[in-house]
């Protein structure tokens, strides 16, 4: 094992945005089993720390590549294309239009049955972009067009958490 393997190889997965939750978990799990820092607790403060940091790394690599966002954007990563998020939020113009048409729609909601349409509608809409990530990077070798897809995944989660922020007033004041 190499601690600076990257998170795929770490946790013997195929480097591929298409996972088996199942089998990621499996691997996580088997690995901990060996890295945990209490099966090394006769063997001195020493091995407990490389121990502790093995399962550090385990538990990030596992973090990462659970959630799908993270994954395709380290997947990106990998690839020499980094998502950059922070300094990058470049939008194709017809993705911007839609950004705008549903935050108006969020505001003009007037009763939780249409905050509820346009829950289902974005996350329809997430879930279409997932596929085209799964196309993009698993199939076409696609990281640039993939960081794009990711960085428009990251604003419609923050959309949805709002959305849910807004359902949730709702439920509170009934």
């Amino acid at each position: 094992m190499n601690i600076d393997a990257d998170d795929f190889t770490l946790l013997g997965l195929n480097k591929a945005f298409a996972l088996d939750r199942a089998q990621l978990d499996a691997a996580w799990k088997a690995l901990q089993a060996q890295v945990h820092p209490d099966r090394f607790a006769a063997e001195g403060a020493a091995s407990q720390r490389i121990a502790m940091q093995w399962a550090v790394r385990v538990n990030e690599a596992h973090q990462r590549l659970k959630d799908p966002l993270k994954r395709a954007a380290y997947l990106c990563q990998l690839a020499g294309v980094p998502v950059q998020a922070e300094n990058n939020t470049a939008m194709p113009g017809a993705f911007l239009m839609q950004q705008m048409q549903w935050r108006e729609a969020l505001e003009e909601a007037g009763s939780a049955q249409d905050v509820e349409g346009l829950s289902d509608e974005v996350t329809g809409q997430r879930k279409a972009r997932l596929a085209r990530v799964t196309q993009l990077l698993d199939v076409d070798a696609n990281p640039t067009e993939a960081a794009q897809e990711v960085r428009a995944l990251m604003f419609i989660d923050r959309l949805l958490e709002e959305i849910d922020a807004r359902l949730e007033q709702y439920e509170d004041a009934s």
